[in-house]
């Protein structure tokens, strides 16, 4: 007799540039989800429970894992992704920087501190302490599977928490070897652990009653995970995507921003949240930048071979719109400086350099997220500034000139959570700097201090040291204590 019983659904992961199937994995549903969560919520108690020193030591061996198992997690990474094998093993230097970081800091920045009593509470000691959440639910991204979601993982961790881990449906063989790797040292205590699956898993994860979420993925994306969180009150950390750009004023070294156009821009085929898509150039120099920029383009051919600059578009949608963003901005008058609609040869996308695209083109308001970057000239800096503030995205953004106090002055400017002078992501390899943006590039911040008091919530604490000597505190004061009690208020608040 033919078994009735439903096979459970597998998730099926293809190679980027073959597209033939390379490996199946559990779609985890949502019992698989909470039961997860439930082993999570007991590993937590224990880990939680640990000395700050000894949570360190386990994820300083988390850390030397990985950083000795890079050429085996760089390979994973290429065959799910595509990249070249210099992206990847860059993408594991960076992920390890800042877990080594996390690991190194969190006593410090998360123990308790006393805090000022103020006048009317002169006689209470006061403290802020930092505690973990419990459960923390981590939805990671294709296009850097181990540097942005182990930014929130590692962070998480160190803060005390345990973390269900469920990376995106393109890269879930990164998020099994990671969480393997977690087993191998502490297998009896399930900490780290990961969930594979498409969308379900990840609103499964959601409902599944973690303590906090951090999500990586477009805007649309995280509005539907915001959703999901609401119904349960879960706070969300989000990093939404972003539409950066890069200034370069008159007085900037153009080769140099050159140079750093071609990395933020089609570095990893433009799969890049915080890379470059727009450049704005002051008017004065605008021709010159743009045939150096055109040089160092023309020059770049991307392949499947590992020292290739860059590799193929991750997902199969994806070059589709990178053509209708180039498209659209010819369509309507932008020109084509390098490339255009026929540069997007699937898997593969070719370098495009499009000049003088107007400013309501998709290729200048909506995430590209492919090789091609829109340059367009400005009548000074304040112009770009303006340009470069209006759209929705917020995430990071880089500036290129000769004067420092100038470049400090336009940072200060920017709507954007992160800033690079003279560089491009330069901040990405300090573990040190907070990371996310504003507006649909999210809220919230990963790495540094900030990124671990992300995971943890602020407690309070006072202590009464002795009977105040004017007692107000009290259900009925006496009209004594509150003579003395206003007059003191009016002496300290009621003059300028």
């Amino acid at each position: 007799m033919t078994s009735l019983v439903e096979r459970p659904r597998r998730l099926r992961v293809a190679d980027p540039v073959t597209g033939e199937h390379r490996a199946d994995y559990e779609m985890a549903d949502d019992e698989a989800v909470r039961a997860a969560v439930g082993r999570a919520r007991e590993a937590a108690g224990w880990w939680a429970g640990l000395d700050a020193r000894q949570r360190r030591r386990h994820l300083l061996a988390y850390k030397a894992s990985i950083a000795g198992g890079i050429d085996e997690l760089a390979g994973i990474i290429r065959s799910e992704t595509g990249k070249s094998l210099a992206g990847a093993q860059l993408e594991v230097m960076l992920a390890v920087e800042h877990l080594d970081w996390a690991a190194r800091h969190a006593r410090r920045v998360l123990r308790r501190r006393s805090v000022s009593s103020g006048l009317l509470a002169f006689n209470q000691a006061a403290s802020v302490e930092y505690v973990p959440y419990g459960v923390v639910g981590v939805i990671g991204p294709w296009n850097y599977p181990v540097y942005t979601p182990l930014g929130a993982v590692s962070h998480a961790l160190a803060a005390g928490n345990a973390v269900v881990f469920k990376p995106s449906e393109f890269t879930p063989g990164v998020g099994v070897w990671l969480a393997e790797r977690w087993r191998a040292l502490l297998p009896g205590h399930p900490v780290l652990q990961v969930v594979t699956g498409d969308g379900t898993t990840g609103a499964a994860l959601c409902r599944a009653g973690v303590d906090k979420v951090a999500f990586t993925g477009s805007a649309a994306t995280a509005r539907v995970v915001m959703a999901a969180c609401a119904e349960s009150l879960t706070p969300v950390v989000i990093e939404g995507g972003g539409k950066d750009a890069l200034i370069v004023t008159a007085d900037a070294d153009l080769d140099a921003a050159a140079r750093a156009a071609v990395f933020g821009g089609l570095g990893n085929a433009g799969q890049t949240c915080a890379g470059v898509e727009r450049v704005y150039v002051e008017q004065p120099v605008y021709e010159q930048f743009l045939t150096r920029l055109t040089e160092l383009a023309r020059e770049i051919r991307p392949g499947a071979e590992p020292d290739a600059p860059y590799g193929p578009m991750t997902t199969p949608a994806q070059p589709d719109v990178v053509r209708r963003h180039v498209t659209d901005a010819l369509d309507r008058g932008g020109r084509a400086v390098v490339g255009d609609a026929n540069s997007v040869r699937p898997p593969f996308v070719e370098p495009v350099v499009l000049a003088e695209v107007p400013e309501d083109s998709a290729a200048v308001t909506e995430e590209t997220f492919g090789p091609v970057l829109v340059v367009n000239p400005v009548a000074d800096a304040d112009e770009a500034v303006r340009r470069t503030n209006a759209t929705t995205y917020g995430l990071s953004g880089s500036i290129f000139t000769r004067d420092r106090r100038r470049g400090l002055a336009l940072a200060g400017r920017l709507r954007a959570g992160a800033v690079s002078i003279n560089s491009v992501l330069g901040y990405a390899g300090v573990p040190s700097l907070p990371f996310g943006g504003v507006g649909d590039s999210g809220f919230g911040r990963v790495h540094g201090a900030d990124g671990l008091r992300e995971f943890s919530r602020a407690r309070s604490v006072t202590w009464q040291r002795f009977r105040p000597a004017i007692d107000v505190m009290t259900l009925q004061p006496s009209a004594a204590a509150m003579r003395r009690s206003l007059a003191m208020f009016a002496r300290r608040h009621g003059r300028r």
